[in-house]
């Protein structure tokens, strides 16, 4: 599958998700511990609004702190098609995939950033989806792009604490449940957990 289109298949998956999340429930508990799913979802439409200047060549010094705080408003679910809807066009403007991005971690290549992008939305798009009840399930192409480059970049994160370990799966679990423990969330989480 190209990047592009399993991107794009990422925040549509996210968005689906989000789509379904009714009222009484934003505040309900994730998989991620610290962050009830209102905070979850404004983590990712806070990527997805970084994403835009980045992609365009931006600095984060440019960017400055007006991506800070809340941005979900009073109508998150609009919120959070509107920022997928500007970070696919950022993505796909002509010549993005070719850039190179500013990020805090240093200089890296758009397809990389692209990768990071398109992982972030598939496993906090399953997030959403257990916290709130809804199909976890995510397109095998898309799941098998992100479980692709993530073998490569597991250590990595790791090593900077940015997942946790000791999750494990059995040998015969899809490839999703493999990609959920290498991120290191329990595929069987429930919200009583």
């Amino acid at each position: 599958m190209d990047l592009l289109d399993a991107y794009r298949r990422s925040l549509a998956e996210f968005v689906d998700r989000v789509d379904q999340i009714e009222p009484g429930q934003w505040s309900d508990p994730t998989p991620c511990a610290e962050w009830d799913v209102r905070a979850l979802v404004n983590h990712v439409v806070t990527e997805d609004r970084w994403s835009v200047p980045l992609l365009a060549g931006r600095t984060i010094d440019e960017v400055g702190d007006r991506l800070d705080g809340d941005q979900l408003g009073t109508d998150p679910i609009s919120m959070a098609r509107e920022a997928a809807a500007q970070a696919e066009i950022a993505a796909t403007h002509p010549g993005t995939i070719d850039r190179t991005v500013h990020l805090s971690s240093g200089e890296t290549p758009a397809t990389e950033y692209l990768k990071q992008l398109l992982a972030e939305h598939l496993i906090h798009g399953w997030d959403v989806a257990v916290a709130i009840g809804v199909q976890p399930s995510f397109d095998p192409n898309v799941v098998r792009a992100a479980a692709g480059w993530f073998t490569g970049q597991i250590d990595n994160y790791r090593r900077n604490n940015l997942v946790r370990t000791g999750v494990l799966v059995s040998d015969d679990a899809d490839e999703q449940d493999h990609l959920l423990a290498a991120f290191g969330r329990d595929p069987n989480w429930a919200p009583s957990d």
